[in-house]
């Protein structure tokens, strides 16, 4: 069941599956190259590569990252998870040698499994209709939950405050903002990436202990 405060993120995101198809638009990211960089930035949260490590793709819409991560780390055992039917469908019919997850993590944490590595590409970009603050109360509890469920780390990106213009629609984050939840609730081991020529910047969170 989707809680009513963060439906309309869901929602807009199965607007542009109808619309666009299987697509880069379809989970409404504006192109396919900065698509591509996003991936290879998310997957740079692996810290050392050894057979056998499982990654959660969380929010996987249309599993974009899957062929992209084969190309890089065959060895790397993917995982889907995605709160949308419709995208869940998708992923399954594209790829069915996968296991995929449709699943509310707030509804039910405990269904979630536990992984090496998580990666949420997109699921904080965009906050739609819901005010900075709901935005914010949504984005911590679902890393209080996926951080739970990792025993070494977690990537994720925002939008950047240093930009030109703000978007209203978009997750506009200061930095000091992030940093201070993290150090208070989930790790003091974190690396803050805004080095890739995009407005955002991703944030890998370790666990202490982060070599597996």
């Amino acid at each position: 069941m989707k809680s009513a405060s963060y439906r309309t993120i869901v929602d807009h995101y199965e607007r542009c599956l109808a619309r666009h198809g299987d697509s880069h638009l379809g989970v409404d990211w504006p192109n396919p190259k900065d698509a591509e960089r996003r991936y290879g930035v998310m997957l740079d949260v692996v810290r050392e590569w050894k057979p056998g490590l499982t990654l959660l793709d969380f929010g996987c819409g249309a599993s974009h990252l899957y062929p992209y991560m084969k190309q890089r780390s065959p060895d790397l055992h993917y995982h889907g998870l995605d709160i949308s039917p419709a995208f869940c469908a998708l992923s399954k019919s594209k790829y069915p040698e996968n296991t995929y997850d449709c699943l509310d993590v707030l509804a039910e944490p405990e269904q979630l499994g536990m992984f090496d590595y998580a990666v949420m590409n997109g699921v904080f970009t965009e906050k739609r209709e819901l005010d900075f603050d709901e935005m914010f109360r949504y984005f911590a509890r679902v890393l209080r939950v996926v951080f739970s469920k990792v025993r070494a780390g977690v990537a994720f990106n925002v939008m950047s405050m240093h930009v030109d213009w703000e978007r209203d629609d978009l997750f506009h984050v200061p930095m000091d903002a992030v940093a201070a939840f993290l150090t208070r609730e989930l790790s003091r081991h974190f690396v803050i990436r805004n080095d890739y020529g995009l407005y955002e910047y991703t944030v890998y969170v370790y666990r202490e202990t982060a070599g597996v």
